[in-house]
């Protein structure tokens, strides 16, 4: 099953929580040196387990103990050490492994039925000739509908083994009859980092990276092949909402853009040692203009391209100051199928600056609530707003002035879009609702829709506006609660149309509509008009 969009505010937990991937890799850490002798401290906890678990008056579960204590210790230290249960581990790591062992469908229940709402492309149900649309009513001779089970519990079904197969008995509207059977062979399924990449104009293009997982450099490698053989020669890197991810992959990515043993970042310990990454002689776009979109939820890994090549004079930022985290995480097996990501390190951008801002051990909420900070001190609509240290002031090799202490500061501000980013579109666009709506809407006409191509549909298709009336209607009958768009009616008709889109075509398509007439893209068409405006007349 996909993991579906998530938006801000509530991505500052989220994103977090993901950038915490930052670590050099996912592999254990093997104890080594006499890192894990014994000593009093842990014989006196050990103990302590073994009274409760032995002497305790009352049946315990120890383990919910041990959680409990494992994150209390993790939530005195900094912001990003952080516990992974093992019934998570195995979900966080596919999500930044990038792929995972299954069929490859999106899935919902839609009246006590598991609905196929997307194919994943190259996915092992698209081999089978599974469409969207279909019902899955049984699997491996198990009735999967009319028992109130949700998706969860129906891709528990669909996952297993790689190589192994599972039988669906589906319902197919087109095919009413009969009920269609397909044996699908089991496999990996790529979850995408980059979630689209096409051409703007005739020589620049855009590419959005959702976070930097182990798959990620291969996706953006050739992606940007296919761009630059389309003729870009400029890039927008959006990483707008980006929370990071490894630090191998952003290293890779980086070597694309910056020339032969320039610094690309260093990190130090808390022993003091300092490693250096540099750039290769390898990169296919040094000689590229590149602009980088970020955002007030841009962080970890997403930072440290911003800084890097903004302290190395490549390319212009182009947004709003980043999120602020500079922590490097390695990722630690307990033993029991849990782990910690423990923070190892920091780092720091090519000019010396950390750009992780100020925190106090043990006071988590304070440092994740600094988002609501800064949109209420203005600082997301004015640059004025920023708070700047100039004990923090840096100087780029070009003379440009730089700061380090809480983010990166972009080269070219571009205030908040209110109409568009705003608590209202943001809680529906994230409720899931919206999918849900117009998986309904596309369901009830499918044969219409099918002949339809995606260029014609993002530049001709129209939404009809009784859509956006069912869409509110639908709305005030849910959990959301009465909540009304009246204000806000083209941006969710834009979003109705995206969603649309992204059910028919996937989420290139869904991309492409959403960033109609965005300002930070505008600005970029801006600055790319002056700047070819200046050259011509110096010639």
């Amino acid at each position: 099953m996909q993991i579906k969009k998530v938006s801000t505010p509530l991505l500052m937990g989220i994103a977090i929580a993901i950038g915490i991937l930052i670590g050099y890799n996912l592999s254990f850490f093997k104890a080594k040196n006499g890192l894990f002798t014994t000593n009093t401290k842990k014989q006196k906890l050990n103990k302590l387990i073994d009274y409760i678990d032995y002497e305790y008056v009352d049946t315990i579960n120890t383990d919910s103990i041990v959680d409990v204590t494992v994150n209390e210790i993790l939530g005195n230290l900094d912001p990003h050490s952080t516990y992974i249960p093992k019934e998570d581990l195995q979900r966080v790591t596919e999500s930044m492994k990038g792929d995972f062992v299954g069929i490859g469908v999106s899935i919902q229940s839609v009246r006590d039925t598991i609905t196929v709402i997307r194919t994943i492309e190259d996915g092992p149900a698209v081999k089978a000739g599974i469409r969207a649309g279909d019902r899955i009513l049984i699997a491996n001779k198990d009735t999967v509908f009319g028992k109130g089970l949700n998706a969860t519990d129906v891709v528990k079904k669909l996952k297993g083994t790689k190589g192994s197969k599972v039988t669906l008995n589906i319902f197919r509207k087109a095919s009413p009859q009969q009920l269609l059977t397909f044996k699908v062979k089991r496999g990996n399924v790529a979850l995408k980092s980059v979630d689209a990449a096409y051409m703007i104009t005739d020589s620049l293009g855009y590419i959005k990276i959702n976070r930097f997982a182990e798959s990620t450099y291969n996706e953006f490698k050739t992606r940007l092949n296919q761009l630059q053989n389309q003729g870009a020669n400029k890039l927008i890197l959006d990483l707008r909402d980006n929370p990071g991810g490894f630090l191998s992959v952003t290293e890779q990515i980086l070597d694309e853009f910056l020339e032969n043993k320039k610094l690309l970042f260093f990190t130090k310990n808390n022993k003091g040692y300092i490693k250096k990454r540099y750039a290769t002689k390898k990169g296919d776009f040094e000689h590229g203009g590149i602009f980088v979109l970020i955002n007030e939820n841009s962080a970890s890994a997403s930072e440290i391209i911003a800084g890097a090549l903004q302290d190395n004079d490549k390319g212009i930022i182009v947004g709003r100051r980043s999120f602020g985290k500079g922590l490097v995480q390695r990722e630690m097996a307990l033993g029991d199928g849990s782990a910690i990501r423990l923070t190892v390190s920091r780092y720091y951008t090519p000019t010396g600056r950390s750009i992780q801002r100020s925190y106090k051990n043990g006071d988590n909420k304070t440092y994740y609530n600094d988002y609501f900070r800064r949109k209420g001190n203005g600082e997301l609509s004015d640059k004025n707003n920023i708070e700047i240290a100039d004990s923090l002031k840096f100087t780029t090799p070009k003379g440009k002035i730089v700061y380090g202490g809480g983010g990166i500061i972009p080269d070219v501000f571009v205030p908040i879009d209110k109409s568009r980013d705003n608590d209202v579109v943001k809680r529906i666009v994230a409720s899931n609702l919206m999918s849900n709506f117009m998986f309904k809407e596309l369901d009830q006409n499918r044969v219409f829709y099918a002949n339809m191509n995606q260029d014609d549909f993002i530049a001709n298709f129209e939404l009809d506006n009784t859509v956006v009336e069912r869409f509110q209607e639908y709305l005030s009958n849910n959990t959301i609660g009465k909540i009304t768009f009246l204000g806000y009616n083209n941006q969710i008709k834009r979003y109705l149309k995206a969603t649309l889109a992204e059910q028919l075509f996937g989420l290139n398509a869904y991309t492409i509509l959403v960033n109609q007439d965005d300002a930070m893209l505008e600005k970029v068409r801006t600055l790319i008009s002056e700047k070819e405006l200046h050259a011509f007349k110096n010639n």
